[in-house]
């Protein structure tokens, strides 16, 4: 008989390199219904020398990016051990961890989350499921994004679940079915040219507040190719690096007016991408804390109720939901949609380490 309490961790990084989230949950099933209670969490950030490595990893050679796993794989097992003994932490059933998006070039058949070799069992002495993407790729999907099954399981009174953090992405029932995608690049861009200034990021989005428009960028912006795409898709910093950079620095105006500019692309993309413009959206991500951002998506979608939700929920829903991933693969069930990914069936995904 399975069981229905778990006690687990939550272990996420994002592209947009504010560190790693940690979070301790509680997850409880009962009627067929799951529910969580976040204990203790934490942003572990990360040293100068990890976010030059991790952005540039992108061009490493194939022995460089077998030793950089190496030794984040070490990092990351120090980062959950230090929040485990920190917080007094016992008798849990797993960690879950998601690693570090190094590659995601699923047309190509190749995804690449550094930090979930096996090695990180026996460092944490923990049992550890991770690697979740890469069966999804195998199987012909997009192997993202993973968190809508969790929207799905936990979130479900809201029309629309979005995440702004470096990429953005969406999910919502459609006839009967789970869709979700990713929208566009946002803080990836927006800390790119936050730091050109000298600054982790634009707070509130005070600077983008001050620039400009450039409606020739904006116009161009709107037009590539991914934004006129159906769902499955996805994005990796690839796209950001090959295409979305070098546009923006083709055009010589300040720091400033760019910023402005992306923020109102991401802005009128986030309502394109929403088939229907009325109802409630939860909206959750480090972007969530950009408030000029968030009143440029009241903007164009001025019918929409934008829900932010407290603290915990608004920075660790990621690690919640790759919690609830790890607890789903552990039970044996499904915890991949292939209505999200277009994988050609719904899947258990993820490897188990036991401690």
């Amino acid at each position: 008989m399975k069981q229905d309490y778990y006690k687990v961790i939550g272990v996420m990084s994002g592209t947009s390199l504010d560190g790693v989230d940690l979070a301790h949950i509680h997850l409880t099933l009962y009627n067929d219904k799951w529910t969580f209670k976040i204990i203790e969490s934490e942003t572990v950030g990360y040293s100068q020398n990890w976010i030059t490595q991790l952005k540039s990893a992108i061009d490493y050679s194939e022995i460089a990016l077998k030793k950089l796993n190496e030794e984040y794989t070490k990092l990351l097992a120090t980062i959950i051990t230090g929040f485990i003994e920190k917080h007094k932490i016992q008798n849990l059933d797993a960690v879950c961890s998601h690693g570090h998006t190094i590659l995601h070039q699923p047309e190509k058949g190749v995804t690449l989350q550094i930090g979930n070799l096996p090695e990180i069992s026996s460092l944490t002495h923990q049992t550890v499921v991770c690697d979740f993407r890469v069966q999804d790729v195998q199987l012909g999907g997009q192997g993202a994004p993973l968190v809508p099954i969790g929207d799905q399981l936990l979130f479900l009174e809201y029309d629309y679940c979005m995440n702004l953090g470096g990429f953005s992405n969406v999910s919502f029932e459609q006839k009967g079915k789970r869709i979700a995608f990713d929208i566009s690049p946002v803080n990836t861009v927006l800390n790119y040219y936050a730091n050109q200034l000298g600054l982790d990021y634009d707070d509130k989005g005070q600077l983008s507040r001050t620039g400009e428009i450039n409606q020739d960028l904006l116009s161009q912006l709107n037009l590539l190719e991914y934004y006129h795409q159906k769902f499955p898709k996805s994005l990796g910093f690839e796209f950001v690096k090959a295409i979305i950079t070098p546009l923006i620095e083709s055009f010589k105006i300040s720091i400033k007016d760019k910023l402005r500019t992306f923020i109102e692309h991401v802005a009128l993309q986030t309502a394109l991408a929403l088939p229907n413009k009325k109802g409630q959206i939860l909206v959750t991500g480090g972007g969530a804390y950009n408030d000029f951002l968030i009143e440029r998506i009241q903007h164009h979608l001025p019918e929409m109720k934008l829900i932010i939700p407290a603290a915990k929920i608004l920075e660790f829903k990621e690690a919640l939901i790759f919690a609830l991933l790890g607890v789903l693969k552990l039970r044996g069930e499904i915890n991949v949609l292939s209505s999200v990914t277009g994988a050609k069936i719904d899947h258990s995904s993820g490897v188990i380490y036991l401690a």
